[in-house]
Parts: structure tokens; sequence; C-alpha cells
């Protein structure tokens, strides 16, 4: 599983069996053509989660030059032909069942890839719902419909390998300390983060049992982060979920 860069700080996720490869979010092609080049492999599927430009910017070319399957979200604008799926759709590539999770919030009809069994460990394909110590802007989306969508990916398995669509892992843990600045697992993981960068190495793939521990929009449940949101916005109820994460999606957009 390989995460390419493209852009300044986007992934485009490369999956291959040794035989043939697919590919999510391609941006823009030349990282997965120069990919495919250098392993020889054809790829066989193009997987979409939302429509923003740095994640379907390089649909079309791939699918001129490999003729790839494009699978993305039913509900968005995306480049035509595709397959288009929602919730309890499943996907069969490199001979792998992806199961389609509806996650709106970033986008109103973004979705998530879930496969239980990669190599013996669960994937996820989530696109800019969750990062690692963070969760996306909400562009389209609702706080109440971010908080349904980061349960569901909250409740998959602990082992589950988190791969987002960003690198954004530094600047979303230095938020998350604001939230959160005595929790332990925040700051042993930030300090083995930091070490990555520093190495230019990705942050990514997280693990859904790191981000229950130190990601604060999977933990507005939480006495002190619900507290914290409370901190910043006085007429944030910490009782309610959706509220919290209201006010930490507002805190982080104004975070600097």
């Amino acid at each position: 599983m390989l995460p390419l860069p493209a852009f300044t700080d986007n992934y485009i996720w490369m999956l291959h069996d040794g035989q043939q490869a697919l590919v999510v979010d391609p941006g823009e092609a030349g990282p997965v053509l120069d990919a495919l080049r250098s392993t020889g492999l054809p790829l066989q599927a193009i997987l979409v989660t939302h429509h923003h430009g740095d994640h379907v910017g390089g649909v079309q070319a791939l699918r001129e030059a490999t003729g790839a399957q494009v699978y993305g979200p039913a509900n968005e604008r995306m480049p035509e032909p595709l397959t288009r799926l929602a919730q309890g759709d499943a996907v069969t590539a490199l001979g792998l069942q992806w199961q389609v999770i509806d996650v709106p919030g970033h986008t109103s009809g973004h979705i998530a890839y879930y496969c239980a069994d990669v190599d013996g460990a669960p994937v996820l394909f989530c696109g800019d719902t969750l990062f690692s110590g963070g969760c996306g802007r909400l562009f389209e989306g609702t706080p109440a419909q971010m908080q349904a969508s980061l349960d569901a990916l909250a409740a998959l398995p602990g082992n589950t390998r988190v791969c987002c669509a960003h690198e954004y892992t530094l600047s979303n843990l230095e938020f998350a300390r604001a939230v959160e600045p005595r929790n332990a697992a925040l700051l042993q993981y930030t300090s083995a983060c930091e070490a990555l960068r520093q190495q230019s190495r990705p942050t990514l793939p997280s693990l859904i049992d790191t981000e229950r521990a130190i990601n604060p929009f999977l933990r507005t449940r939480v006495a002190e982060v619900a507290r914290a949101a409370h901190g910043f916005d006085a007429q944030t109820d910490p009782n309610d979920a959706v509220a919290v994460l209201a006010a930490l999606r507002q805190w982080k957009n104004e975070f600097r």
C-alpha cells in the first residue's frame, strides 16, 4: 500500500497485489502513471470518495490511459462514466470486497471504502472525512452529519488502517493538544509523528484505535474535550456531542 504524494499535501493511495493495482482519489494523473510505469502493473480500478478537484482531477486522464473502471459517490457531480455507489454497496477490486460507507459532512455525498482483510488487517479509505488527529471542514454537510459519519468510522475495528487523503497530521495534533493538553497518548503519538516527518516519511496510515485515543473529533463525548469546546464557545452544551463537534470545528477553523 503506497501513499503517492500529490500537490503539496495530498496522498493518492495505491494498492496492488503484484498483478494489478487500484488507486484512490487521484487528484492528478502524473504520480499514478509514474508508479504504474515503475511497477509495470496495469490499473484495474479507481475509487473516488468525493467530488473535489484535488481528488478527481486525474480521473479522466487515467481512465483514458489505462481503461480502469471508475467508482464514486452516487450523489455528487463526478466525471462520467463511472459506477455510482452508496451505503450498502460493495466493490470487488484486486479480488477484495470493499464496503461502501456513506460519510456526509465534508461534502454532502462523501463516501468511504472499507475492506475487512487486506494482508491480514482492515483498511479504510476515508478521503477528507477523518484525518489523523482531525476531520474535514464542513463545506456542504452539517455538524450532525459529520458526527454520525465519524461515529460510523470510529465503530470499525481498532486495527483498521486509516488511509486519509492529506498529510495534515502535525497541524491537527497541535490543535488536539490545545483541546487535551494532558492526553498522554496524544503527546506520545505527536512525538512519533514528528520523528516520521523529520525523516520525510508519511504519518499515515493511522489506526482507528489510535484515533479514538487522540483525535478530539472522535472524542466529543469525553468530558475534557467537551469542557474545552465549552471554553471556546460558552453557548456549547457539553452534553451534546453534535454541539461539541460544531464548536471544535469552528475553533479548528480559526486556530493558528
